[in-house]
């Protein structure tokens, strides 16, 4: 499962789709996605679909990861959190578009084993912690940009305080159970605006503040 694999999943299933950022694409052509996924899953990892990763959380669907990546308008100077880590495959294709990642995840043992990975494929810019990401990372802050890749219905405040001036906050919004819509947040002089750019449907935000934490 090698780079041909991986070109060929961009061209099939992220270019065809629109996705354009030059950058973004060469990251998804990098990153050895079959390296997060479990061993028994390796054969799919690949595919134009989300995986199990056990804890009931899943890997993004290729195409999605690429799209959410393109929609934050990450540049190299970027400070990044991202708000459930899961495999930590999220975290290492931004990890290759910004400064330094930052990655919050609920479930110690994905947490651990996120960290794991991403060391052993020598990734040298990405933090990654056990925690409820509902309340951000306050230490690390602000950020250019927050990723978020579990679903909510409303946006956690924190993670409005945290996003600095100009930054761009994506995360998926709507019924944790049904649709959700992925909007992109914007922050100008202090100033919130959002707008929903596609349909897509995420496990829900778990946490100390219910359902709509991570």
């Amino acid at each position: 499962m090698g780079e041909m694999t991986r070109h060929r999943m961009v061209c099939e299933q992220i270019e065809s789709r629109g996705v354009s950022d030059a950058r973004v694409l060469a990251a998804m052509r990098r990153v050895p996605r079959h390296r997060f996924v479990p061993h028994e899953d390796r054969d799919d990892a690949y595919g134009d679909y989300p995986l199990p990763i056990g804890y009931s959380q899943t890997i993004s669907q290729p195409y999605i990861v690429a799209y959410m990546c393109e929609l934050a308008r990450l540049s190299e100077p970027d400070r990044v959190l991202e708000v459930g880590t899961g495999s930590g495959y999220n975290a290492a294709v931004i990890a290759q578009l910004v400064d330094h990642t930052y990655s919050v995840e609920i479930v110690p043992a994905l947490a651990l084993r996120a960290s794991e990975t991403v060391k052993a494929l020598g990734y040298d810019n990405i933090t990654i912690r056990s925690g409820d990401g509902y309340s951000g990372w306050k230490e690390a802050a602000p950020f250019d940009a927050i990723i978020v890749t579990a679903a909510t219905e409303s946006i956690p405040p924190p993670l409005i305080d945290q996003l600095a001036e100009g930054g761009r906050l994506v995360i998926p919004l709507g019924d944790t159970f049904m649709i959700q819509q992925l909007v992109l947040v914007e922050k100008r002089q202090g100033q919130i605006e959002a707008t929903a750019k596609l349909a897509v449907r995420f496990v829900p935000l778990t946490g100390a503040h219910g359902q709509h934490s991570q």
